[in-house]
């Protein structure tokens, strides 16, 4: 069969490479989404590269510096050198991406990121955090306006693969395409400034139109059948390139109520309009008192009427009572009217549900005491949106929901402050509060355009909070190896010393001096090298050298090792940069010592040949000498420790338990990231979240939410702390889905009683 020599199928060099590769177990509604997807990426791709060239040249134009100007030049060379394989390599990564999805990955090492070991500590760059927040900003901005159809497509994919999918997952979703993409240009000699420019483009090129690419992934997985009854929101068009420059849409044309199958959402609220209707007359929901001629005002009624509510809603909201306030307002329309006005029975589930979303989300002790007064205020917005637009409860990525989810995932780490104290997040928060009493009437717009905001100013925020939290991170793990340094110094000195008697002098050298000798070279060097192994042959060399002997031998041995002994401390406390002063003092009565040795060992030569008056008298002034000039000596007794300035070791108390105690399996699930409350006292918690486990030192380090050190612990430690109550998990879940959660199963319940 011929074929078009001009004719390039993306998949054949993927099937050529792996004959035994799975792609042929693939569904053949997977490999036709896999090959249109690779063919618009491809275009998308060439789109961006054809752009770069334009764009670092107007950078380098308009650079304040050669160096910074050559920078971008360099960059134009080697993204021009690169190209093709960044293409080649983005591409290979989408094919094995789709070849892995019938297959389990079993026995794939997962990255700890639960724990910092002193063999394996690595430093992140700050570098790194701008390339990982610029990857997070562009992932939080597809997913703001495409969750849906992600989810989708990932439902129908998880319908047609044995292996379980996410939206992190897919190997078309945002988090992967971007993983693709840094692992292609991975190659690229960059600095970081450029390389956010081209992720920029990256953006704007291909991350830009990937609304359309999953529309026409899941026609194409409808058209086979697969879950036609989902339906997404048709995608918003942009400009193609080639034409003037597309800007990103602005939030607001996002925020209409999505189009979805009105089947399903119908379907969607029905199941909760049931359970509600069940218990209708119940304790729970009391049946209404409601005059037989009374007439149920509209949906636009009761918008104006919650407006009204709205204007004059409460600053605090313990005594106010929505639905009491509401009946209130329809009481007097009624007298003003003559005629009697309730809500309608759909418009009142609506306002049972969010009642009872609000009375979980004000009970959450997740959330800060006074940040729920803030989010309390927003029941009547929220309820007006549920009105609008019944999707509120069934759509996860409805603007208005996500931007709860945002304050609330912000707020875990916010303690509660006086006035004075109260930082930029409480006031950004208590500005959204404001903006959306002030100015929300009926569009449901002003959602997407405050959860924009929101979004850009956390980031800002938690790239701060992250370099910080590194910093203290590098930090720890500093002390944790000079820790470790410190202990191998200590036992190094208790092994030569402990249980010995010497001059005074030596001790006092070995301990105060030499000792940071030793922790320098540790650090530098380590343990098992030849720098190491000299420090200890030089300390062993001084302690021979002061010790008595009684022979020949070792008297030429002295007089041998005494220079280059002399010359390697003199080298040692140099490099240490120790004292001048004192280091001339101790020489000086270093080479006393020495002295007095040479002479004990040269006595004993003299004495037994000697005899009558001349010798004893010559005898007795030589030992009246070695008396009167002996050296103050001292008993090493107690184990040697080394402290850093300003420190003090003393332990911890620690308790001893089981491995397979509850408070222990408590501490071991706890993961870097984790977010804890500590009871202080009676009146002051501390909200902090776990930020390394320093494995050597069995330290726990805790940061706050601006990412500086506030407590450590150690493993015995947190489990104390966990038997008595005085530690707690903060669930980090998403707020208002744990709480639809929440109310959806008491409604079960209840209905099941």
């Amino acid at each position: 069969m011929k074929t078009d020599a001009n004719v390039v199928h993306l998949n054949k060099a993927t099937a050529e490479q792996s004959p035994t590769s799975p792609v042929g177990r693939l569904p053949v509604a997977l490999i036709q989404v896999r090959d249109k997807a690779a063919q618009q990426l491809k275009q998308s791709l060439q789109s961006l590269f054809d752009n770069a060239d334009d764009t670092l040249f107007e950078m380098a134009d308009r650079a304040t510096s050669n160096a910074e100007q050559n920078a971008f030049f360099e960059a134009m060379r080697d993204l021009r050198l690169k190209r093709k394989n960044i293409e080649r390599g983005f591409l290979q990564k989408v094919f094995e991406s789709f070849a892995n999805l019938n297959q389990y990955e079993i026995g794939k090492p997962q990255p700890a990121l639960d724990a910092v070991s002193f063999d394996s500590l690595s430093l992140v760059q700050n570098d790194e955090l701008e390339e990982s927040v610029a990857v997070d900003t562009m992932v939080a901005k597809v997913m703001s306006r495409a969750a849906q159809p992600l989810g989708h497509l990932t439902t129908r994919m998880n319908a047609l693969i044995s292996k379980k999918l996410d939206d992190k997952s897919n190997p078309l979703g945002p988090h992967a395409l971007c993983d693709y993409f840094i692992e292609a240009s991975s190659s690229l000699g960059v600095q970081i400034k450029v390389k956010l420019i081209i992720f920029k483009l990256f953006e704007k090129h291909v991350l830009g139109d990937i609304d359309q690419l999953y529309a026409e992934a899941n026609q194409t997985l409808v058209a086979a059948g697969i879950l036609p009854e989902l339906q997404s929101a048709p995608p918003r068009r942009q400009q193609r390139p080639g034409g003037p420059a597309a800007s990103h849409t602005s939030p607001a044309t996002h925020s209409q109520p999505v189009h979805v199958d009105e089947g399903l959402q119908e379907a969607a609220f029905s199941a909760l309009h049931n359970l509600l209707s069940d218990l209708r007359g119940s304790s729970v929901l009391p049946a209404r008192n409601v005059p037989s001629d009374a007439i149920p005002i509209s949906s636009g009624d009761l918008l104006r009427l919650l407006s009204h509510m709205q204007t004059r809603a409460p600053q605090t909201v313990d005594d106010f009572d929505l639905q009491e306030q509401l009946g209130s307002l329809l009481s007097r329309v009624s007298a003003k009217t003559g005629k009697s006005r309730v809500v309608g029975e759909i418009d009142d589930d609506v306002i049972n549900l969010v009642s009872m979303l609000f009375e979980f989300i004000l009970d959450d002790r997740t959330l800060p005491d006074s940040l729920k007064a803030l989010i309390g205020r927003l029941q009547i917005p929220l309820l007006k949106v549920a009105v609008i637009d019944k999707t509120f409860f069934s759509r996860g990525s409805h603007p208005a929901r996500r931007l709860l989810n945002e304050i609330a995932s912000a707020a875990m780490g916010w303690g509660d402050q006086d006035e004075a104290q109260r930082d930029s997040l409480y006031q950004k928060i208590e500005q959204i509060v404001a903006r959306l009493l002030n100015d929300f009437v009926d569009d449901p717009a002003i959602f997407s355009e405050l959860l924009a905001d929101f979004l850009a100013f956390i980031g800002d925020e938690r790239r701060r909070s992250e370099l910080l939290e590194q910093r203290t991170r590098d930090a720890e793990e500093g002390r944790a190896k000079a820790e470790i340094a410190r202990q191998e110094v200590e036992y190094a000195l208790n092994q030569r010393l402990l249980g010995k008697t010497l001059p005074e002098v030596v001790v006092r050298l070995l301990q105060e001096a030499w000792s940071k000798v030793l922790l320098l070279t540790c650090l530098k060097h380590g343990t098992q090298s030849e720098e190491w192994q000299a420090a200890l042959d030089t300390m062993d060399d001084l302690v021979w050298s002061v010790t008595p002997h009684e022979d020949d031998e070792s008297r030429a041995r002295l007089l041998e090792l005494v220079p280059s002994l002399l010359k390697a401390l003199r080298e040692g406390l140099v490099s240490a940069a120790f004292d001048p002063f004192s280091t001339g003092d101790f020489f000086t009565q270093l080479e006393a010592l020495h002295v007095q040795t040479l002479q004990r060992i040269q006595q004993p030569q003299a004495t037994p040949g000697a005899s009558g008056p001349a010798a004893d008298a010559s005898g007795e002034s030589i030992a009246a000498a070695a008396v009167e000039a002996a050296p103050t000596m001292v008993e090493v007794v107690d184990e040697i420790v080394l402290l850093a300035p300003g420190e003090s070791r003393e332990p911890e108390p620690e308790i001893s338990l089981p491995d397979n105690d509850e408070a222990l399996i408590q501490v071991d699930n706890l993961r870097v990231g984790s977010w804890v409350e500590f009871q202080e006292d009676e009146e002051h918690k501390l909200r902090c979240k776990l930020a390394a486990v320093i494995k050597p030192t069995g330290k726990y380090i805790f940061v706050n939410r601006t990412g500086m050190k506030v407590l450590e612990k150690t493993r015995m430690g947190l489990a104390s702390e966990f038997q008595r109550g005085a530690i707690r998990l903060l669930n980090d879940t998403l707020l208002f889905d744990r709480a639809l959660e929440s109310v959806i199963g008491n409604l079960r319940k209840l209905k099941n009683t």
